[in-house]
This record gives C-alpha cells, sequence and structure tokens, in this order.
C-alpha cells in the first residue's frame, strides 16, 4: 500500500514539474511573440517615417533660395583699347572676353583679369566701327561690326580645350566664319547705324539700318559634289518699312521672323522666310506711353523678347495665335525688377532665365516660367557699363564706369520650381492662354520646361474614382450576398475565386486592357451601354419568371443556389447587348456613337481612356474590397442576426438595420484599402491610358497618374537635377495623400466601431 501511494506521489510531482516547464515555455513564447509583434509595429513605423524623411531630403533642394558670392574685382583688362560694347565668359568660367568699339578683342581670365590674348578685328583702312551686334549667345560666340562704308565684319570667339600632362588649358582664339574680307551690305556706301546677324550652319543673315533703309542680305550655301566646292548663294531686299527710329534689330534662330524696335516702343514684326520679299504681319507698341525701350533681347529659344523699359520693368512678349488664327505678340508677363531703368538684360543660354542690370548697378537674375526672383545684389556703387552671364548661370561678370570689372559665383540649382509653377496654371511661350501643362523633357536646350502637377493629380484622382465606380457596387454587393444570403457549400466555391483574382499580376491586366479590352470597347462602344441596361432588365425579367414557375422545379434547387441560375442569363443577355450594338448604332445614331459623340456634344474619343483603366482597374480592386467586405459581414455575431428575425424583421431589414451597422468599420476598412490600392496602381494605368497629361472629365479621354508618370520618367531623369527632384516630389505628394486619406479612414472606422459596438 505504501508502495502505491510513493508511486502516486511520485507521478504528481513529475506531473507538476512537467506542468511548470509546459507554463514557462508558454510565458517564454507569449514573452517573444508580444515583443516581437511590437519590433514588427515599431519597425513598420520607423521604415514609414524614414521613407518620408528620404523623400523630403530628395524634394527639399528645390526650394532652397539661389545664393550670389563675390569672388574678386580688378581694373579692366585693355582699358586703352577702347569702350566696352560685350563681355562673354566662357563655359568653364576660365576665360572672358571684352569687345570694344575700336575692334579690339581682349581675352582674360574671369576670375583675376590677367590678360590672355589680344586681338584686334580686320577692319578696312578709311572705315571705322558704327555699330555692333551679338547674334544669340548660343550662336557660337557670333558678332558682327557695322561699318562707315557700308560694309559689315561678322566675328566669332571661340575656345580650344586641350589637356597636356592632365591639366586642363583653354586656348581662346577669334574666326571670320563669312569670311576675313568685309560683306557689303549697302552698296551705296552708307553708314550702317544699326546690324544684326544670325550665323547657322548652311545659311546666315545679316539686317542692317542705313539713315533711310533697312536691308536684309542672306547667304546660303549650295552644296555641291566636292565639299570645297560650295558656292554661296546670295538674296538682298529692302524692307518696306521707316528706317527713321529703329533702334534694335533682332533676327531669330530659324531666320524666320525679324523684329524692328524703336526706343518709343513701336515694335514691327516681319516674316522673312522668303527673304527676297519680306512681309510686315504686325505693327504695335509693347510699353507704356511716356516710357522708354533701354533693352531687349531674345529669352533662350528665341521665342520671346524680354523688354526692359525706364521704369524698370521687363516684360516678356512672345508669337502667339489669336482668335482669328493670326499670329500676334502677346504680353505674356512683367517683371518689376527696379525702380530705375533696366540698364541691360542677359539671357541664361541653357533655361529661361535671364540676368538684368538696372541704373543703380543692382543685378538681378529670374526665372521667366516660375516667375521668380531668384537673386537681387548690388554689386558696385557706381553705374554699370557692361554684363555677362556664364552658359551655366553658375557665374557673372560685371563692369561699372570706374573702370572696375567684379567676377562673381552663382548658386542657383532649380529655378524653374515655384508654387505658381507647380500648382497654378502657367502661360507658356507660344500657347494661347495660360493652361496647367506637364511636360517635362525634349530633345534641345530651348524647350520650356512644363512641371505642373496639376494634371497628375488630377489624373490620380480621375483614375482612381472610377475603378472605385466600377468596383465598389460589385464588390459590395457581391460580399453582401456571399456572407449573408449565399449556402455555405456555395460559399466556399464562391470566395476562394475572387480572393484569386487578387493574386493575377496588375502587368497582365494591364497588358490585356491595353491590347485586347481597349480595341473592343472602341468597336463595341454602343453595347458596352446596352449592356448596362440589357442585364439588369434581364435580371428582374428572369427574377419575375421564376415565381410563376411550377413549385416542383422551384424545389428542385437547393436554398442558396439560386444565383447560380443567373450566371447563363447575365452570359446570354451580355452577348445579346454586344451582339444588337451595331444595328442599334445605325438605327439610333445613323453612325457610329463615337462620332455622334464627337459631332452633335463635341467630345473626343481616345481608345485608351478613363472607361478602359475603370473596368481594368475595377477589376483588379474589386478581390481586395470583397474580401474584406465578405469578412467583416461574416463576423457580425450570430445572435444579433437571429434575435433580429426572431424580433420580427424580414432578412433585409436584418441586413440593413443590423447587419451592416455592426460591420459598417471593416466595410468602410475595405473601401478605404481598395481606393489606396486604386490610387497608387502603376502598371495597369501605364498601359491602359496613352499616358496623356490631359485634365479633362470626359470618361472617354485618356489621363496620366502621379505613380505611373514617375515609373516611366525615373529611368531617364539626371540624379539630382530639376526633374529628378520633381519625380520625388510627385512621390511626396502621393505618400502624403495615402497618409492623410488614410489617417482620417482610421478616424472615420473608429468612430463607427465605438458607435455600433452597442449593437
Amino acid at each position: 500500500m505504501s508502495e502505491i501511494n510513493f508511486q502516486k506521489n511520485d507521478s504528481s510531482v513529475l506531473k507538476q514539474k512537467s506542468g511548470g516547464a509546459h507554463e514557462r515555455w508558454r510565458l517564454i513564447k507569449d514573452t517573444a511573440a508580444r515583443y516581437g509583434v511590437i519590433a514588427g509595429g515599431l519597425g513598420v513605423i520607423v521604415a514609414v517615417v524614414m521613407i518620408f524623411f528620404y523623400l523630403l531630403y530628395v524634394v527639399f533642394p528645390l526650394f532652397l533660395p539661389a545664393r550670389a558670392e563675390h569672388v574678386s574685382q580688378y581694373a579692366v583688362p585693355g582699358a586703352a583699347s577702347g569702350k566696352t560694347v560685350l563681355m562673354e565668359v566662357e563655359e568653364q568660367n576660365e576665360v572672358a572676353v571684352r569687345f570694344t568699339d575700336t575692334g579690339r578683342v581682349i581675352f582674360f581670365a574671369a576670375a583675376s583679369g590677367k590678360p590672355v590674348l589680344n586681338e584686334t578685328v580686320k577692319i578696312p583702312e578709311g572705315a571705322h566701327i558704327v555699330s555692333f551686334h551679338q547674334g544669340s549667345p548660343n550662336n557660337e560666340g557670333a558678332v558682327v561690326y557695322g561699318l562707315s562704308d557700308g560694309k559689315a565684319v561678322v566675328v566669332k570667339h571661340q575656345y580650344k580645350i586641350t589637356y597636356p600632362d592632365n591639366i586642363r588649358l583653354i586656348t581662346p582664339s577669334i574666326a571670320y566664319p563669312m569670311g576675313e574680307a568685309p560683306l557689303v551690305i549697302d552698296e551705296s556706301g552708307a553708314a550702317l547705324e544699326e546690324i544684326a546677324v544670325k550665323i547657322g550652319d548652311d545659311a546666315s543673315t545679316i539686317v542692317a539700318k542705313t539713315a533711310d533703309k533697312i536691308r536684309l542680305s542672306h547667304f546660303e550655301k549650295e552644296q555641291s559634289l566636292f565639299p570645297d566646292e560650295a558656292t554661296v548663294i546670295r538674296t538682298d531686299s529692302a524692307l518696306d518699312y521707316p528706317a527713321a527710329g529703329v533702334t534694335d534689330i533682332l533676327i531669330d534662330k530659324d531666320e524666320h521672323n525679324l523684329y524692328l524696335l524703336s526706343n518709343t516702343g513701336q515694335l514691327g514684326l516681319f516674316d522673312i522666310k522668303d527673304k527676297s520679299a519680306p512681309v510686315l504681319i504686325q505693327e504695335q507698341n509693347i510699353v507704356e506711353a511716356g516710357q522708354k525701350i533701354t533693352s531687349v533681347v531674345f529669352l533662350n529659344g528665341d521665342l520671346s523678347l524680354m523688354i526692359g523699359d525706364s521704369s524698370g520693368l521687363v516684360s516678356q512678349w512672345s508669337k502667339v495665335r489669336d482668335n482669328l488664327n493670326r499670329f500676334a505678340m502677346q504680353k505674356i508677363r512683367v517683371f518689376k525688377v527696379s525702380d530705375k531703368a533696366v540698364v541691360a538684360i542677359n539671357p541664361e543660354q541653357r533655361r529661361k532665365g535671364f540676368m538684368t542690370v538696372d541704373a543703380d548697378d543692382v543685378v538681378g537674375i529670374y526665372h521667366s516660367t516660375s516667375e521668380r526672383e531668384m537673386i537681387k545684389e548690388r554689386v558696385a556703387d557706381l553705374h554699370p557699363v557692361a554684363a555677362a552671364i556664364s552658359p551655366r548661370a553658375n557665374a557673372f561678370l560685371v563692369q561699372s564706369d570706374d573702370g572696375k570689372i567684379s567676377f562673381w559665383k552663382v548658386d542657383n540649382e532649380h529655378p524653374e520650381v515655384s508654387v505658381g509653377s507647380l500648382w497654378q496654371k502657367v502661360w507658356y511661350e507660344s500657347y494661347p492662354k495660360p493652361d496647367y501643362i506637364w511636360q517635362s523633357s525634349s530633345a534641345n536646350n530651348d524647350f520650356e520646361p512644363k512641371y505642373s502637377l496639376t494634371p497628375l493629380v488630377f489624373g490620380t484622382l480621375k483614375a482612381a474614382f472610377y475603378a472605385m465606380l466600377v468596383a465598389m457596387p460589385l464588390a459590395l454587393m457581391g460580399a453582401v450576398y456571399t456572407a449573408y444570403f449565399m449556402t455555405p457549400r456555395m460559399r466556399q466555391y464562391v470566395k476562394p475565386s475572387i480572393e484569386l483574382m487578387g493574386a493575377l499580376p496588375t502587368v497582365i491586366l494591364g497588358f490585356l486592357a491595353g491590347l485586347w479590352l481597349a480595341p473592343l470597347i472602341e468597336e463595341y462602344l454602343a453595347g458596352l451601354f446596352a449592356l448596362l441596361m440589357i442585364v439588369p432588365a434581364s435580371v428582374m425579367l428572369f427574377a419575375y419568371a421564376w415565381q410563376f414557375l411550377p413549385k416542383a422545379i422551384q424545389q428542385k434547387i437547393p436554398e442558396g443556389w439560386e444565383a447560380a441560375l443567373l450566371i447563363p442569363v447575365i452570359l446570354l443577355s451580355g452577348w445579346f447587348a454586344f451582339t444588337v450594338s451595331a444595328p442599334l448604332e445605325t438605327l439610333l445614331f445613323h453612325g457610329t456613337l463615337r462620332d455622334w459623340f464627337k459631332t452633335e456634344l463635341g467630345i473626343g474619343y481616345d481608345q485608351r481612356n478613363a472607361l478602359v483603366v475603370g473596368i481594368a482597374m475595377g477589376f483588379a480592386v474589386i478581390p481586395t474590397i470583397f474580401s474584406i467586405a465578405e469578412d467583416a459581414i461574416f463576423s457580425v455575431p450570430k445572435h444579433l442576426t437571429v434575435g433580429s428575425l426572431a424580433l420580427g424583421a424580414t432578412p433585409w431589414q436584418t441586413m440593413i438595420k443590423v447587419v451592416l451597422l455592426t460591420a459598417s468599420p471593416g466595410i468602410f476598412s475595405a473601401v478605404m484599402i481598395g481606393l489606396g490600392r486604386a490610387v497608387g496602381e502603376t502598371m495597369i494605368v501605364l498601359m491602359a491610358t496613352g499616358n496623356t497629361p490631359v485634365m479633362d472629365l470626359s470618361v472617354f479621354q485618356g489621363l496620366r497618374t502621379l505613380a505611373a508618370n514617375i515609373a516611366v520618367e525615373m529611368p531617364e531623369s539626371e540624379v539630382d537635377s530639376t526633374h529628378y527632384r520633381i519625380l520625388f516630389l510627385a512621390a511626396l505628394v502621393l505618400f502624403l495623400f495615402t497618409f492623410v486619406f488614410n489617417t482620417l479612414a482610421e478616424i472615420i472606422r473608429q468612430r463607427l466601431r465605438e458607435k455600433y459596438s452597442s449593437l
């Protein structure tokens, strides 16, 4: 007996020990799980915060102010050689050049003023310089001298870069692109009081004003089989325009337009495509009464004139089409740069910026598109004589009348960006009116970047709206029926099948939408609209007919499986809708529905449009919304539904008054998660929209979303460029949008949960 008791006590001790070990192991696992969940949650928060700050880190330089730093000041090199008529700086900011009114060309070190080379332009004996003009700053450095005997000499400054002993050496020189012999412009020998030149690869144009005439001379190379035997064909013409008062002459880079200006503000615009017969197309006054033009230059690209006047205003004029589809000069914008007269305007060579110098020697740097004042600095205490901005716009020189030149360095990386250029309408060159436009790149430096994020945000919301318009009714109604009305056995097949749709790669959906669905909808557009009417009518008609069937037939269908009978009804009615679409179009619209929309309503149709995106992206969003909403409805406690039915409520009343209210937090979460999926979707909108950044509410027009734009343009953007950083700004906008929207959604969900938790 004692042995039995001992064995019992021993087994109980072993059970206690094993039970204690099991409890300790469970506590260890619970603790590990708790800290694992905490670590995972904190890790998610840290990751999100790090993403936010990284995006902010890349975007922040866009909004940093520009800076100008004074480097040195020195005496004007070769001061005895004459007055400065032009200063220029080469690309590396190492060598500068000064052209004088005596025909001397003096190259010097830009930072120190140390002379490098002193050249003399070959002016014929007996003649002297009367006028001087610079071609476009990026026109290979060409300038022209107008002489007292009716002749002209074209010169250009050039720089050869070599690397002896791996050290950069810049060797300046001058060349004569049209020959060293002076060109006869006026055969009578009258002095060329004003002159302009435009040098091209195969053609060049010189326009000069004498006391009583304005003459145009065009030189075009005619190539032969042997390059050395090319001949030059010259065309001369006289303009029917009063020469008196003309103080500025400008020729655009294509040599198609000629601008004649007087200091009183009179502008004459000529079409010179036909060099033998220039045509005056517009004449107007472009400054306020009582003011005078003090400086005029082309903005980079030669599409706009920057005109400074005696009141301190700089206005931008561009040639645009008027209401009659005719070209006319239009004032796009105005900059108030000073209270004093604008002495000089120097355009940037690679961007749409420009530098101004006023009569008080205050230098300002502006950007035309963003309308930003980047820098405003007083560079001397005396009046300015000449100024130059470097090709990369990272340095400038200013000469004052005390015989000193100041050299400044500039840090101005992203002048194109402002709140207005990103979010407001902007009047771009050659456009008839201000507009929201995204067009970020082109093949040359003359292009005006258009960085409006508004059409991208609009496209994102438009795509999400139409996707949710398709997905929400189908997903939520399907979730309600599956969770509450469908038999459990049928639910075992339906729910996994719909959730399996979410596993389809979006690139496949986008591929199908772009190459199969878009052409299908274009061909059967009327059938799609007929589908929306015929299918519901067929379902209602079948439901009405069902109640007249014999009871024996009705009872053969298990309860909850009635919906399976609708599958062939829906398929047949859908087939019928598309079959009758062509006859319906012919009968009702006397052609195609697309043509009727165009002619009668003025609504265009793009094959890849918001309708295609809504259907394809709605198909991608349906599984997410359906699965979460169905789980929320199915999880409503059974005692609530049973109690409601026991009190006499019908199944539909129970569904609306009890089940939906109780499950509303989960349903709301499903909709918000689906919306977030739609907003961030990339591949479907990339392949099915045409990626046109237009702002059009029409369902038949394309769009471009923030996510698709980033995917398209990020691979081709230069790292740390303005374009690159604006793409990160678009990502930051998308991040903030989803973060704020999801935060508000969570607040609403919690309030719904608190409100209906007592049911």
